[in-house]
């Protein structure tokens, strides 16, 4: 199967922040599904809730990135699971589930993140 999917577009949020891990399936995939601790190949973007401005994306640099969940923010460790290869998934991950509240070390501390994420593969 190829993955026709583009770089997302997201959409500024309208409301306050969630304050817990919001997942949402944009493009519901058909292949293999990705379990806790597995390593993914994705393709990303990621926005600050608040600002809308994009703060990583694999898109941007041109190819995707394979890495094991258990070495990513909580809110992916949680929120990708259950996806399926040539899927899109929408997370909003709140301060907790991402880089902790604010003033704990990360650039991204204290922010509220939405990550779009295309499941490319899983092993």
């Amino acid at each position: 199967m190829t993955n026709e999917l583009t770089k997302p577009e997201i959409d500024a949020p309208e409301g306050p922040a969630p304050a817990d891990l919001e997942v949402v399936d944009l493009v519901v995939g058909d292949g293999a599904e990705a379990q806790p601790g597995a390593t993914v190949k994705i393709h990303y973007m990621g926005v600050e809730f608040d600002s809308g401005e994009e703060f990583d994306s694999s898109w941007s640099r041109g190819e995707p990135i394979e890495f094991p969940l258990p070495r990513l923010i909580p809110g992916w460790q949680r929120g990708v699971p259950g996806m399926k290869v040539g899927g899109r998934r929408k997370l909003v991950v709140p301060p907790s589930l991402a880089y902790g509240p604010a003033g704990a070390g990360h650039r991204l501390s204290g922010q509220t993140l939405i990550f779009v994420i295309d499941l490319l593969g899983t092993r």
